[in-house]
């Protein structure tokens, strides 16, 4: 039922933004630490560049992937704010876990249950902010969001940097001075210690946050989901290759449903394979060890993969089975999914770049570990943060003055920009025209998150925003950060070439231009068909 859509903020709604922000700022402290710690990884795990591709990415986004489908199902249904705790905590924990790893695996198995925890952070964040804010104000919103994801960010250089530069220079770099430290840990292992403790005093705060009335800010009456943990274990048994198949079996569903499903594992597999053996030629790496069972670091990368658009499938396929509404409301908005594949190649580009900045500072400048985490530590996150904030309300005052386009033309114009900038960027000619020239490549690059997330979330339902947060993460994780690093790292590997490997990454974004020009032509159309799709 449909009503009056409320405007003024609600009591809680700064601070709950606040708490929100800062959950974001934590998730990318913890997953981005790895960033600015990797020369030091991989002189003690004896790895390459295509490794720290797959811890980077590669396994970390299988796990937030798959779990973001169960945990964005549950925040459409249970108490965001109690979810969130929870999962910040654990993540945290996992975090802390990273600081004992002693080889690839342990430091793997923490990846994963960072992934794992971080998986709930956007779905229950966005679901529960947009309960407390109207629609007039969100761009403004996620503008703040975005602004805390970059602080994380540039945290965990700054944090990550100083507290393993500091350690080190304590107890020393050496093996015999190193046995000294308490529970020989070498620099990296304690900054990933210190990167955890923010996530456990966030935790408690969150805890008791008050959980707002589902629907309220869009005049949209929500009532209460009478179970949702049974519908969020229901959606991860119905994505999970093996439990799919039983899924199916127990809905009935029909003939074409099978094929379709058996005929796109085959396509995957083959799709996949062909790919290991094309990475093995071009860049051969040695194999990784699990517990004594070799693996090809190129077969774990596009077994992932290939696992994660399986994925993909089962869950289009369930949600059309399960909640035909949902399905409809997604799938038949061109604009949705249209935004969905330029989130996705976006975050190929921006995580490609991102996951090896630091290491490109140190090679190609020399700067210490302690220079770079302080220096771009600082430069990313101040303009990662004033960016959104200009781009946010910009977006959502050309929204008002040019109805449908507004917001699409400045996602256009950063996204269409920034890749350009890039080129004068990294070919600087020392580190401080590096720095300024990035400020302003930062600026641009940075704007097209608020409108995008903005444009993408008003073409759904209140109800279905979590879940629509979880499908848009499994897309953009798997193809995204599953595939930047580890592309930028294979070729880095394989040319030596560190500097011409990030920037080969840009040629995504002449898919990206494309598909923003056409969500200016529908945007507004398909936002105006909500009710009908959904109907």
């Amino acid at each position: 039922m449909s009503g009056e859509a409320p405007t003024a903020l609600p009591k809680g709604a700064k601070y709950a933004l606040l708490l929100v922000a800062l959950t974001n700022a934590v998730s990318l402290l913890d997953r981005q630490v790895l960033a600015i710690l990797a020369p030091a990884i991989k002189a003690d795990l004896h790895i390459g560049d295509a490794e720290m591709g797959l811890l980077y990415g590669t396994v970390f986004a299988l796990f937030y992937a798959l779990f973001s489908l169960p945990l964005g199902r549950l925040a459409d249904g249970w108490s965001r704010n109690r979810l969130l705790s929870i999962a910040i905590a654990f993540w945290s924990a996992a975090t802390a876990l990273g600081g004992l790893a002693s080889g690839f695996a342990m430091l793997a198995l923490s990846r994963l249950g960072v992934g794992i925890g971080e998986a709930a952070s956007q779905p229950a964040g966005t679901s529960l902010i947009y309960d407390y804010w109207p629609k007039p104000r969100r761009g403004f919103v996620m503008a703040m969001l975005a602004s805390a994801i970059a602080l994380g960010l540039g945290g965990s250089l700054i944090l990550g940097g100083m507290a393993a530069s500091w350690w080190d220079s304590l107890w020393g770099l050496s093996p015999d001075k190193s046995a000294m430290a308490p529970f020989g840990l070498r620099g990296w292992q304690f900054a990933f210690l210190m990167a955890a403790l923010p996530g456990f005093v966030l935790a408690l705060f969150m805890w008791f946050l008050r959980e707002p009335e589902r629907g309220v800010m869009d005049g949209i009456a929500t009532p209460p989901d009478p179970a949702p943990f049974k519908a969020s274990w229901d959606v991860l048994a119905a994505v999970v290759p093996g439990f799919n198949w039983m899924a199916l079996a127990r809905k009935r569903a029909s003939s074409a449903f099978w094929r379709f499903n058996l005929a796109a594992l085959i396509l995957i597999v083959a799709a996949m394979w062909g790919l290991v053996e094309l990475c093995s030629s071009f860049s051969p790496r040695p194999p990784l060890d699990f517990g004594g069972v070799q693996i090809s670091p190129h077969a774990l990368q596009w077994g992932v993969i290939g696992f994660g658009l399986y994925v993909i499938v089962n869950l289009m396929q369930n949600m059309a089975a399960s909640d035909a509404q949902a399905f409809r409301v997604i799938t038949r908005s061109p604009t949705l999914i249209m935004v969905m594949l330029v989130g996705a190649l976006q975050s190929v580009l921006n995580y490609g770049m991102m996951s090896f900045n630091p290491s490109f500072l140190m090679k190609y400048y020399g700067l210490s570990m302690k220079d770079t985490a302080l220096q771009f530590g600082l430069v990313s996150a101040s303009m990662g943060i004033l960016g959104p904030l200009f781009w946010g309300p910009f977006s959502d005052w050309l929204q008002k003055r040019f109805p449908g386009v507004g917001r699409a033309y400045v996602a256009l114009f950063c996204m269409g920009v920034s890749p350009v900038l890039s080129f004068w960027v990294y070919w600087a000619g020392d580190a401080t025209s590096f720095y300024w020239r990035f400020v302003a490549y930062s600026v641009v690059l940075t704007g097209w998150l608020p409108p995008l997330y903005a444009i993408m979330y008003e073409q759904v339902l209140p109800r279905m925003r979590g879940m629509t947060a979880s499908v848009y993460l499994l897309v953009s994780t798997i193809l995204g950060l599953g595939i930047g690093p580890y592309a930028v790292g294979v070729l880095s590997d394989a040319t030596g070439n560190l500097r011409a490997s990030m920037l080969s990454i840009n040629v995504v974004a002449v898919a990206i231009v494309i598909l923003m020009l056409l969500v200016a032509r529908r945007a507004q159309s398909d936002e105006a068909s909500l009710m009908e799709r959904a109907a």
